[in-house]
């Protein structure tokens, strides 16, 4: 008898689950989730006053005894759909940190508000869209030329590379990404100084007088350098609920980003591979004032779509990979272009010297040694994704919404494995596309469109 491959084997062995029907409706409930984590335990719900037994769940009676939730990978290239719902979240974070909601009152719409775009550095020419750098016949000092004369689209690979990889200064550039997290605290903190500076107060009073709150996300170009992307609000000394004194307007805000960007300077790391030096921004800074209503400037809704658009991208987008590397055979392996390799290497090789140690630049060589959250924000900015995903738990339980507040949940769970069988990753991967489909053909139909 013809032995089955490993996949129809699977397939037989998944059809022939007697609670086949309980489990796809696990992974529906996931949206598909590519890679879910599974869970065993229990969980009672007793009225602390009557004892009495509310709700009663165990997994003792799911689909091998265990329950299958979202894996929560803000990454498309990992789980297509917890990045859309990671996304769907990060929209309504910094939406409601522009228009209210979520616990934020509406007044910060009156509020002084800035879209502003923090870049990197130049660490040697690049190969840039549309037309790139004019051919000359001179060369560089290794025979590389300095120019290129052609006109390239978005999609070209040499978009990103550089023009002469000898000449490319990449220390500097992977220590520039380790260090922007510290960039932007400096910034933040120059902006008050800055305010300060221009309003006529002292530094010290500033800070009582008015709130700097922030969300800002972390891109990576195609060079491969992160730069920053951020939604500035000035709120009174209590936050989004009060308003920022009438000298803290727009224009004064204006005037403080543009100068507190480019008085920012941090040493280097002490390192003889970073030809020490001073770490700051580069000149090129994109701002743009919110103004309520629109006024014919960048809309709330746009802003808030941008940032979520980039929480779902990763160092993929400048052609790197999306996991932590373990050798320097390794880097040699990957299928990257020899630009992205050259950051990577630097990256392990500076992360073998001692007095770079604390930058951990080894574990995150295949972020091209940036160590910084993708999205951050002010504690009083707007909600936050716990927040955001207590509500949906809530919505999706209306049954047990109105219980009292003094309800006390007893249980207990432990963690039992991950992912799917080759079978059940095709099963899924069909529901996500299914409920893809779904949503574009609402989505055309509430435009009265057709799907």
């Amino acid at each position: 008898m013809r032995q089955l491959p490993p996949t129809e084997r699977d397939f037989v062995r998944l059809g022939e689950m007697p609670d086949l029907g309980r489990w796809l409706e696990q992974i529906r409930t996931t949206g598909g989730c590519a890679e879910p984590v599974y869970l065993a335990g229990h969980t009672t719900m007793v009225d602390p006053d009557t004892g009495e037994v509310l709700r009663h769940y165990s997994t003792a009676t799911e689909p091998g005894g265990r329950l299958a939730v979202r894996c929560r990978n803000r990454r498309a290239s990992r789980c297509a759909p917890c990045s859309r719902e990671h996304s769907g979240d990060t929209f309504h974070l910094v939406r409601s940190g522009l228009v209210g909601g979520k616990g934020v009152p509406e007044t910060v719409r009156t509020h002084p508000r800035l879209f502003v775009t923090l870049t990197a550095p130049s660490f040697g020419p690049v190969h840039r869209a549309g037309d790139c750098h004019p051919a000359r016949r001179r060369r560089c000092e290794h025979g590389g030329c300095q120019g290129c004369g052609r006109t390239h689209l978005e999609a070209d690979p040499l978009v990103g590379q550089p023009l002469c990889s000898d000449c490319y200064e990449y220390p500097g550039h992977v220590l520039w990404n380790a260090m922007a997290p510290a960039l932007w605290k400096a910034f933040r903190d120059n902006l008050y100084h800055h305010l300060a500076a221009g309003a006529g107060v002292g530094r010290s009073e500033v800070r009582t007088l008015v709130r700097v709150s922030a969300a800002k996300v972390a891109e990576y170009q195609k060079r491969g350098a992160v730069h920053f992307h951020a939604v500035i609000r000035l709120d009174g000394p209590d936050g989004p609920t009060t308003p920022p004194p009438p000298w803290a307007a727009e224009d004064l805000l204006l005037e403080a980003v543009r100068s507190a960007a480019a008085a920012v300077a941090l040493p280097c790391p002490d390192s003889m591979a970073s030809g020490g030096g001073r770490l700051g921004f580069g000149a090129q800074l994109d701002v743009h004032l919110l103004i309520k209503g629109g006024g014919g400037h960048i809309s709330d809704d746009a802003v808030a779509a941008y940032v979520a658009k980039y929480t779902s991208k990763s160092v993929e987008a400048a052609g790197a990979v999306d996991r932590r590397i373990e050798s320097l055979a390794e880097i040699q392996a990957l299928r990257v272009s020899p630009h992205v390799r050259a950051l990577i290497t630097t990256a392990w090789r500076l992360g073998g010297l001692p007095e770079l140690q604390h930058l951990r630049l080894r574990a995150w060589a295949h972020m091209l040694g940036y160590r910084g959250h993708c999205l951050t924000k002010t504690r009083a900015y707007s909600t936050t994704y716990g927040q955001l995903r207590a509500a949906r738990v809530e919505h999706a339980c209306g049954l047990y919404a109105d219980w009292d507040d003094g309800t006390v949940a007893e249980g207990a769970w432990r963690f039992v494995g991950t992912g799917h069988t080759p079978a059940e990753a095709l099963v899924a991967a069909g529901i996500a596309e299914d409920l893809a489909t779904n949503r574009e053909i609402v989505r055309a139909e509430q435009a009265g469109g057709r799907p």
